[in-house]
């Protein structure tokens, strides 16, 4: 996301504990003359007040990263950190109901039991996710960082559950992309948001975090 963000003019800092994933993302915004809009800072959640300014940031990009901080609720109160007040946080978690659907599917009843019941939402020992989020533990989260939810949606409600024979052509993958969008912000009518694989949340820092 850092490079189409700074190719809309934002200046961006991703902060990434990989250096082969810096140097990519350095080789990528320098193809695409952009490099002097990106700072690449190596570190994760916990050095993040580190690197960058409180109440500096208008916008944290935290995508596929709870599920694997050792603390969240400490990285939740970091990002909130570098907010500026009024500054927008976008999350986006693993979501346990997909898993337990898709355990299902495939034939293996026990590990979808495990993971329906397991705190952390993982199917087993051998599951690679640390942990999945339910829609209400990833709100109760964000609010006791005292972030103001906005919206949620589900992500890829059918992406991966569609089979790829069936995806052939543009018009196909549009049409189904179409419908995720719609469909994932259906959670109060269909319920459907509740099936995604992913659960989007943006969120508000409010003045007095």
């Amino acid at each position: 996301m850092a490079v189409p963000l700074a190719g809309l003019g934002h200046q961006v800092t991703v902060l990434d504990p990989s250096p082969d994933a810096l140097a990519a993302l350095q080789r990528r915004a320098a193809e695409s003359a952009v490099e002097h809009l990106v700072r690449a800072v190596q570190g994760d959640t916990t050095t993040l007040t580190d690197v960058i300014e409180p109440r500096s940031v208008d916008l944290v990009c935290c995508h596929g990263v709870l599920e694997y901080v050792e603390d969240p609720a400490v990285a939740l109160a970091a990002v909130a950190a570098v907010l500026r007040p009024g500054g927008l946080v976008s999350l986006l978690v693993a979501q346990r109901s997909a898993v337990v659907i898709a355990r299902a599917l495939a034939g293996h009843f026990a590990q979808a039991a495990h993971a329906l019941d397991d705190p952390d939402g993982r199917w087993g020992a051998q599951d690679p996710l640390p942990r999945r989020y339910d829609q209400s533990t990833l709100v109760d989260q964000v609010t006791a960082a005292g972030l103001q939810v906005q919206q949620v949606h589900g992500v890829r409600l059918f992406s991966d559950l569609v089979p790829e024979t069936l995806l052939d052509g543009k018009e196909a993958r549009t049409a189904l992309l179409e419908l995720e969008r719609r469909a994932g912000r259906h959670r109060e009518q269909l319920g459907l948001a509740a099936l995604a694989t992913q659960l989007h949340l943006v969120a508000r820092r409010a003045d007095q975090v």
